[in-house]
């Protein structure tokens, strides 16, 4: 029988290793451009994404063409041959509110008044963000980048999003997290009867925590992986999952405790884990195997997201069985030893004397 429970340093370890590491980077994120990676609806900004008919166009020259235009702005080349440009928040003006057109009775279809209230209408306001703006300062920059680079031929998308919206968003997440952890905290002391469960699964839950967003850290560190708004849903995924694992091996543990009472502790932790080991991982690789294959060939608006949730998943299965269960243990142990009592073992049976 494989001692889980015996070689729990080894595991306590290994996930130093992974969340190290993550944390390391996740601690730069404000004070350097390494570490998290955040799109506009985080940060605020504009976000445009167009193609010019001269493929030889360079993101340097779009930003020097910003640059002339007293505007500040990133821009990389995508792998379907568009442009990336982020800048800060560029609003479109509201297009002019055209004038009345008089009656028919006050000006016949061929009077002069006629033809001036139809060239007074608005020429083109765009009607989504697939068409190029012909308004406001982003409508200057399109004149501005073709009057210097040639035609553009297509725009992917153009988005903005202020900087009191991304501040919600940002708020919004993280009380999201913060408020489903805690609620998970206090359903399973409630479930199990102790705070040890409950305090155990939440580590384990921080843990894998850590490891997602530590990933992603290292990820837009090296890469430029960005965190947008699908992350927030995929994080509240793993930590259902994270969570539902733990439990599953937490409910084993309640039902043999009582089963195999006076037995030592953690040899009932680790023939729980045992008894629930092909479950959880069995559980866990269905929903990799169709992950990935999401992730080969969902799309790049899906990757990151499915990315998220592979990482996670993952090590919500690890964290379950090698870390929330032997941290049990120890919790169990050092509550004994605190007590004065050594661990809990079996009585030994003592036989009547012959008569």
């Amino acid at each position: 029988m494989f001692d889980v429970i015996g070689k729990r340093r080894f595991f306590y370890i290994f996930s130093l290793l992974t969340t190290i590491p993550g944390l390391i980077f996740i601690l730069l994120t404000p004070f350097s451009d390494a570490g998290l990676q955040f799109t506009i609806d985080y940060t605020g900004g504009t976000r445009w994404e167009i193609r010019f008919e001269n493929a030889a166009v360079t993101p340097e020259q779009v930003e020097s063409v910003f640059a002339a235009n007293d505007l500040e702005a990133s821009a990389v080349r995508t792998g379907s041959g568009y442009i990336e440009i982020k800048t800060e928040p560029i609003g479109l003006q509201p297009a002019p509110v055209p004038t009345a057109a008089p009656s028919a009775s006050a000006a016949p279809s061929g009077s002069p008044g006629a033809s001036a209230s139809a060239s007074a209408a608005p020429s083109a306001a765009p009607a989504g963000n697939t068409e190029l703006p012909t308004s406001g300062k982003l409508g200057e920059m399109v004149t501005a980048l073709q009057e210097t680079l040639g035609p553009i031929v297509a725009q992917a998308s153009l988005t903005t999003i202020g900087p009191v919206v991304s501040a919600d968003l940002a708020g919004q997440a993280l009380r999201l997290i913060v408020f489903g952890s805690l609620a998970i905290l206090l359903w399973i002391t409630y479930r199990f009867r102790d705070v040890k469960f409950g305090f155990t699964a939440l580590v384990a839950l921080l843990h894998d925590v850590v490891v997602v967003v530590g990933a992603f850290a290292i990820l837009g560190t090296f890469f430029k992986v960005e965190i947008d708004a699908l992350f927030v849903t995929a994080m509240l995924t793993v930590i259902g999952f994270s969570v539902h694992d733990t439990i599953v091996v937490f409910d084993r543990v309640r039902e043999n405790k009582a089963r195999h009472l006076g037995e030592p502790f953690e040899e009932i932790v680790n023939h729980s884990i045992l008894q629930t080991f092909g479950r959880s991982v069995m559980t866990s690789l269905t929903v990799v195997l169709t992950l990935l294959a999401l992730f080969l060939f969902g799309g790049a608006a899906v990757n990151n997201f499915i990315l998220a949730l592979l990482i996670g998943i993952v090590s919500g299965t690890y964290s379950s069985i090698f870390v929330a269960s032997p941290l049990l243990v120890d919790w169990q142990r050092s509550e004994d030893r605190r007590r004065g009592r050594l661990d809990t073992t079996r009585a030994p049976r003592t036989r009547r004397a012959a008569s």
